[in-house]
C-alpha cells in the first residue's frame, strides 16, 4: 500500500513489515552455521593426508571469506569444499527460494516440498549432478515464515568457483564446487566470498546482498533501459529479410521510440557460422542491417557464441578450439547435458583456448564495426560453462572458461549493449549489460503467470546486477483481455527491459496503445512485501505506480490502502478514479488479471 506526503512517496507495507517479531529458529541457525567447521572433500580416488590441506576462514561483518591451502609435498585432486554442513532445526513449513545454476532454473516452495518453477532444470534437463536426498540450488537461497523470508544465504562473488547450496529437510550444506582440479603443493586458493544476512523485509534483504554483489562485480553499466523489437515470436527461426522489414516501416510511422531492432535465430546457415546467411533469410544479413540503420534504427542480432553444431564450417575447420571429452575428443554436448535444440547435438568452445578467444573477439568485432550491431543478444551461454569436459587450460574451472570467452566478446563488442540468455547466471556476474530473467515466453495464460513468477523473484536483480529482461511483451493472440492486461502489467512491474515480439504490422489499435504505455521502461522494478507477488508499488517522481495482482482463477475483492488523502488513475485506461482518504476500493478484481494504478497526493 503506497504512502504519499507532499511529493514523498513511499511503501507503508513494507515499513510496517519491518516491525515484524524475528524469526528465532532462524537466529539459531545462523548462530550454528558461524561455528560450523568446514571440510574438504579430495577427488573420488584420490589420495591425500588431509592434515596437509588447511582450511582457513574469517567473518567479516556478515561476509565469509575462505582459503585452501596445500602445505604438503604432492598434489591433490579436490572434488569440493563444504564451508558449512548444518542441521537447520527449520520447520518443514519454512518457506524457501533458491537460484538455479541456469538463468532456466529456479525452485521455491517449502523445505518439506520443493518446486521448480520451470521445467528446464538443472538437474534433468541439463543433467547437473546433485547428491541423493538434496536439492541443489546455486548462488543465494532465502528461508523464512510464510509470506515473510527473513533469512538469505548468498555467495557474493563468483570469479572461479560455482558456489552451490545443497538443501535437504533437515540439513543445509555450503558448497564450494572445485571440479576435481588439482591444489599443488605450497599454492593457495581464495574460495568465493560468503554471506549471510537476516532481516524482516524481503526487498532489504535482496538489496543489501545485491550491493555487496556489485563491489565484487561491478555493474556493466549502459543507459537508457534498452527498448526494441524481437522477431522471434512472430517468425521463429523462419524470420526472412521482408519480415524484418515490414515491421520496422511500421515501428518507424507508429512508434518509433523501439530502437533496437532485433533480428533472432535464423538467419546463420549453421550454429557457429555466425558471420554467413543462411540461404532461406532472402537476403545477405549484412544488408539487412544496414538498412535497419539507413531507416534511423539500431541493428540488433541473437548469436550463440559458445556453440557450433556438427556441420558448422567452424567446427570441421578447427575441432581444436571445443572443450573435449575424456578421450581427448571434442565433447558431444548430449553427453553430459542437453543436447541443443536445433542442429545438435552441440559442441562448446572452448574459453580458454586462445584461438578460440581471437575467434569470439573477431565474431564480435566484425559484427560491431562493420555490420553496425550494436546490441548482442547472446543464448546458449550455459554451453560456455559445460560440465563434464576437459579445456585447454588444465588449471580453468567452468566458470574461468566461461568467462575468459566473455571477457573476449566484450573486447570484440566494444560499446554495444550485450545481453545473456539461457546463460550461467552467477558465472555472468559483472559480464552481461543485460540478463533475461524467465524462461522463453509465448501466448498463454501459464506463461504469463509462470514465467511472471520467474520474473518478480528476480526483479532485486535489475539496475543492480544489469539491466532484467523479461522477455518479450506479447499483446496479440486470441488469449481474453484481462490476461494479456496482467501480462502487461507485469512487464512493467519488473522494470525492466521491453521488447515487442508481435508482428506489428497486424496489431490493433488499442493493442498499440497498451505497447506505447509501456515505454519507457521505469527502470526500477516494483516492491512487494512478500513472495505472493500480489501487490506492489514502483516510486517515481510524485507518484506511486500500483500494480495489484489476481493470480487465481477466483474473482477477488482488492482494495489498496492510502497513508493520505490522494488521487487515483487507471493507468491503462486512463481513467480517472477520484480522490480517496484512506483507501481505494477496486471491487470485484476477475481471476488471472490485474490494475495498474497511478496514485499522486492530493493537493
Amino acid at each position: 500500500m503506497p504512502h504519499l506526503s507532499g511529493n514523498v512517496v513511499w511503501i507503508a507495507a513494507l515499513v510496517l513489515g519491518s516491525a515484524l517479531p524475528a524469526f528465532g529458529q532462524q537466529t539459531a541457525f545462523v548462530k550454528l552455521l558461524q561455528q560450523s567447521p568446514g571440510k574438504i572433500v579430495p577427488a573420488e580416488g584420490a589420495l591425500a593426508d588431509l592434515s596437509l590441506l588447511k582450511l582457513t576462514g574469517k567473518w567479516e561483518g556478515d561476509c565469509y571469506k575462505a582459503r585452501i591451502t596445500n602445505t604438503g609435498t604432492a598434489a591433490v585432486r579436490l572434488h569440493k569444499v563444504l564451508l558449512f554442513d548444518v542441521p537447520h532445526h527449520l520447520p518443514g513449513k519454512t518457506r524457501f527460494y533458491g537460484e538455479g545454476f541456469t538463468m532456466l532454473s529456479q525452485t521455491d516452495g517449502t523445505l518439506a516440498q520443493m518446486h521448480d518453477i520451470d521445467s528446464l532444470t538443472d538437474r534433468k534437463h541439463y543433467r547437473i549432478p546433485e547428491p541423493a536426498g538434496f536439492r541443489a540450488v546455486y548462488g543465494m537461497m532465502t528461508l523464512g515464515p510464510p509470506k515473510s523470508p527473513q533469512l538469505l544465504l548468498g555467495f557474493t562473488s563468483c570469479r572461479r568457483f560455482v558456489g552451490k547450496f545443497y538443501v535437504s529437510p533437515s540439513r543445509i550444506q555450503v558448497v564450494v564446487d572445485t571440479e576435481n582440479l588439482a591444489l599443488q603443493p605450497g599454492e593457495s586458493w581464495d574460495l568465493e566470498e560468503f554471506q549471510v544476512l537476516t532481516g524482516s523485509s524481503r526487498d532489504a534483504l535482496l538489496g543489501r546482498f545485491g550491493d555487496r554483489i556489485g563491489q565484487n562485480h561491478p555493474r556493466l553499466a549502459f543507459s537508457p533501459v534498452p527498448t526494441g523489437w524481437c522477431s522471434w515470436y512472430c517468425f521463429g527461426s523462419e524470420v526472412t529479410a521482408k519480415n524484418v522489414f515490414d515491421n520496422v516501416a511500421f515501428i518507424a510511422q507508429n512508434v518509433p521510440q523501439l530502437r533496437y531492432i532485433q533480428i533472432d535465430d535464423g538467419y546463420e546457415p549453421h550454429m557457429g557460422d555466425w558471420l554467413d546467411s543462411g540461404p532461406s533469410f532472402g537476403g545477405k544479413i549484412q544488408d539487412v542491417l544496414a538498412e535497419i540503420r539507413r531507416r534511423g534504427f539500431e541493428p540488433a542480432i541473437w548469436v550463440a557464441p559458445f556453440i557450433a553444431d556438427g556441420q558448422s564450417r567452424l567446427f570441421k575447420e578447427h575441432p581444436d578450439w571445443f572443450v573435449k571429452d575424456a578421450d581427448g575428443r571434442p565433447l558431444r554436448s548430449d553427453k553430459s547435458t542437453f543436447g541443443g535444440w536445433r542442429f545438435g547435438p552441440w559442441y562448446a568452445l572452448d574459453g580458454t583456448h586462445p584461438e578460440a578467444q581471437r575467434h569470439l573477439e573477431n565474431v564480435f568485432h566484425t559484427m560491431r564495426t562493420q555490420w553496425g550491431c550494436t546490441y548482442f543478444k547472446l543464448d546458449a551461454n550455459f554451453w560456455g560453462a559445460i560440465h563434464g569436459g576437459r579445456f585447454s587450460d588444465p588449471k580453468a574451472t567452468r566458470v574461468t572458461a566461461y568467462r575468459r570467452g566473455m571477457e573476449a566478446i566484450l573486447r570484440g563488442a566494444g560499446d554495444a549493449f550485450v545481453l545473456g540468455c539461457n546463460h550461467p547466471l552467477w558465472p555472468s556476474l559483472g559480464m552481461l549489460h543485460g540478463s533475461r530473467s524467465s524462461m522463453d515466453t509465448d501466448r498463454s495464460w501459464s506463461a504469463f503467470s509462470n514465467i511472471g513468477r520467474e520474473n518478480l523473484f528476480r526483479a532485486w536483480q535489475n539496475g543492480r546486477l544489469w539491466w532484467n529482461d523479461p522477455d518479450c511483451v506479447l499483446l496479440m493472440g486470441d488469449l481474453p483481455q484481462n490476461e494479456f492486461m496482467f501480462h502487461a502489467t507485469l512487464i512493467y512491474a519488473t522494470g525492466g527491459m521491453l521488447l515487442s515480439g508481435d508482428d506489428l504490422t497486424k496489431i490493433s489499435p488499442k493493442r498499440l496503445g497498451v505497447l506505447k504505455k509501456l515505454i519507457p521502461p521505469t527502470g526500477k522494478p516494483a516492491q512487494f512485501a512478500d513472495d505472493s507477488f500480489a501487490e506492489g508499488v514502483v516510486i517515481l517522481d510524485g507518484r506511486a505506480m500500483v500494480a495489484v495482482f489476481n493470480w487465481t482463477d477466483r474473482p477477488q475483492n482488492r482494495s489498496v490502502l492510502l497513508a493520505r488523502k490522494s488521487r487515483v488513475k487507471d493507468y491503462w485506461s486512463g481513467a480517472d478514479l477520484g480522490l480517496h482518504e484512506r483507501a481505494v476500493d477496486l471491487g470485484i478484481l476477475a481471476g488471472r488479471s490485474a490494475r495498474l494504478l497511478e496514485i499522486r497526493p492530493a493537493r
